[in-house]
């Protein structure tokens, strides 16, 4: 299948480096691969690539050129800028990795004006049904039982995406964590990440977490972060105009594998709606360089909306996720006073007809995640 990222990233080959990162098994290499017939492909890992890529020996006929793994080499970046500045794109040059490229990219040698950087998502109901054709009802389904990784979607098979879930959380914390941190308490991050897919939606108390791993909070909020640049997990934050104020209070944290929601409909439910707010906030950034951010909102009184997007510092729409509820929830307008450029929108997964009040909609959840444009 072509992913929706496929147009973008050929177009940019032509003129930069091309960074693609994402969750491990996200379709990565399947994309690269599928960006043109004439292509290299190097992994760092491998051994004989790896004599290759010392040697700059690769062919250079070729179109594309991609790099797997690269950030495993010591100074990898002086070594691709090296490259491109002798050499140019000709054939182009695409480095592909998981979080640690996200990671590594941001110190060290710069790559300033040298590339364009993209985040691989895994599927959501709207690249389901424009890619695949699937219908938007059956595209939600399948992502609340078997999550959003290609793979296990595509097999549709329950036994096939636990089985798939497993190997993949284990490698990522016994393979790519260790490359990326020195961390001794494997055991105790494995117990973190359980703790955090019981409690999608809820906030975080960092104390609370502290006391059950009997670990310092600096600690577990330094669990915290690596998770996220793991691209296991990604954060909420509670919105604020004063950024700097919302970075203090305690965020909701989600998976980016919907699959491992333990908990029940309406968690999977909410988890589905945030990793695809995300997708697109992330694709509007990579593609035409916005500033962009996910929030929810709550107040003193504790009234609270699920999710605002905000783009360029603007609140684009509030969402609000429910599973049976037929009426509008009192928080959407109470803070749709207060951010009247922000739509409202209350989805709800078992919704019978759609309603309106005042500039509130309320929409199938199938459907709202089927048309989600943010711009």
């Amino acid at each position: 299948m072509e992913r929706y990222l496929d147009k973008f990233i050929r177009k940019d080959l032509e003129e930069k480096i091309v960074l693609l990162s994402g969750p491990r098994q996200v379709g990565k290499t399947t994309l690269s691969r599928q960006l043109t017939t004439s292509h290299v492909y190097l992994n760092y890992d491998a051994s004989p690539d790896r004599k290759i890529i010392h040697a700059q020996e690769w062919n250079r006929d070729a179109q594309l050129v991609i790099f797997d793994e690269l950030h495993k080499m010591k100074k990898w970046k002086s070594w691709i800028k090296g490259v491109y500045d002798t050499e140019g794109i000709s054939p182009s040059l695409l480095v592909m990795g998981s979080a640690r490229l996200d990671t590594y990219r941001k110190g060290g040698e710069s790559l300033a004006g040298r590339f364009f950087y993209y985040r691989l998502h895994p599927l959501t109901v709207k690249e389901i049904c424009y890619s695949l054709g699937d219908k938007s009802e059956t595209a939600l389904d399948k992502l609340l039982k078997l999550g959003g990784f290609p793979e296990p979607y595509l097999k549709d098979n329950e036994t096939f995406a636990k089985r798939f879930r497993k190997i993949h959380t284990d490698t990522i914390i016994r393979e790519d964590l260790l490359d990326l941190e020195r961390v001794r308490d494997i055991k105790s991050i494995e117990i973190l990440i359980d703790l955090l897919r019981n409690r999608v939606g809820s906030t975080t108390s960092y104390a609370s977490l502290s006391n059950g791993l009997q670990v310092s909070i600096n600690t577990v909020k330094h669990w915290l972060q690596i998770l996220e640049n793991l691209y296991i997990i990604f954060p909420v934050r509670p919105y604020h105009k004063n950024i700097a104020r919302s970075l203090l209070k305690e965020s909701k944290y989600y998976l980016y594998d919907t699959g491992s929601v333990e908990g029940d409909l309406g968690a999977k439910l909410e988890n589905t709606v945030a990793c695809a707010l995300l997708r697109e906030l992330h694709f509007l950034e990579d593609t035409t360089g916005s500033r962009v951010a996910l929030y929810y909102l709550r107040d003193k009184e504790k009234h609270e909306v699920d999710f605002l997007p905000v783009v360029d510092n603007k609140p684009l729409c509030m969402i609000e996720v429910k599973v049976s509820e037929e009426n509008f929830s009192s928080s959407l307008f109470r803070f749709h006073k207060k951010l009247e450029t922000a739509k409202p929108f209350q989805i709800v997964y078992g919704l019978k007809r759609k309603k309106s009040k005042d500039m509130a909609k309320m929409l199938p959840a199938h459907e709202f995640l089927r048309d989600l444009e943010l711009l």
